[in-house]
């Protein structure tokens, strides 16, 4: 006689639909998730035009107070089914649903608060995993290290910037005027970032010949200082990607969806039957 199959709890079920994107029950929920989540924010953003607020708030409200409470549900549900609770409520997308649930029962006591439920548009990360697209995580990782690596240069940088700006204002300020706009030295140093990032609001104007070439100057000042930082971080990219880059050619590594119990750790080797980052059994 077949040896029969000990049954699986509903936790373990539920489990496998919440965090599992490979099985057909896992992709429709995932699916219905990603759904209600860019409903919520369309009604978030519906609600702040005032006119359709003024006809449909009641629909509105409710429809918030819908998916609110299904949310809560969810993140109840995915706290109940994980061996350790702890460290999905501590995790980043732990965080994020925690984030994503309560502005709805915050706004009870805080009004306008509501409008926080935005913060759902974070969930839409989860796409990364139910579309498989980790291997592009590692592009991400290195655009991180490189902006790591180039945060002293980019500091020395902005440090240079601040004290151009504080020098041409305080010029500006001598040859304007208060007359012309430039009330003090603030506001002077103000308008001089606003022009040297070629911004330009145009709320405050040079009027004199004198300050306006050195307007034109700190304009195209701010040209060849856009480009500086952009350098340093590409050149730090291109350093990470040579260093990511792997010595041999060997074959692409196929990972799957399936998210330890353990440590929710996902993007696990096809047939591993053990989580790499804990050693759980899967």
């Amino acid at each position: 006689m077949a040896e029969r199959k000990p049954d699986v709890s509903w936790k373990e079920k539920l489990y496998i639909i919440i965090y599992e994107a490979d099985t057909p029950a896992g992709k429709l929920f995932d699916l219905i998730l990603l759904v209600t989540i860019l409903a919520s924010i369309i009604l978030v953003m519906l609600e702040s035009v005032k006119s359709i607020d003024t006809r449909f708030h009641t629909f509105l409200d409710i429809s918030e107070w819908i998916i609110t409470i299904l949310f809560t549900i969810e993140y109840i549900a995915r706290i109940i089914t994980v061996k350790r609770p702890l460290k999905y409520i501590t995790s980043f997308y732990g965080v994020i649903d925690l984030l994503s649930t309560i502005p709805k029962y915050v706004s009870l006591i805080f009004a306008g608060t509501h409008a926080l439920v935005a913060l759902r548009a974070l969930r839409l990360l989860r796409i990364f995993r139910i579309l498989k697209l980790a291997r592009f995580l590692g592009a991400s990782n290195t655009l991180l290290s490189a902006l790591k690596a180039s945060r002293v240069k980019i500091s020395v940088f902005l440090y240079a910037i601040i004290i151009i700006s504080i020098i041409l204002g305080t010029i500006m300020y001598l040859v304007e005027g208060e007359e012309n706009g430039f009330t003090n030295i603030p506001k002077s140093v103000y308008w001089c970032i606003v022009t040297l990032t070629t911004v330009g609001f145009g709320d405050i104007t040079p009027q004199t010949p004198v300050g306006q070439f050195i307007a034109s100057l700190i304009m195209i000042l701010g040209y060849g200082i856009i480009a500086v930082p952009t350098g340093i971080v590409t050149a730090e990219f291109t350093s990470q990607s040579k260093e990511s880059l792997p010595k041999k050619k060997d074959k692409p590594i196929q990972l799957n969806t399936k998210c330890c119990e353990n440590c929710l750790s996902s993007n696990h080797q096809d047939n591993a039957e053990y989580c790499d980052k804990c050693g759980y059994k899967l």
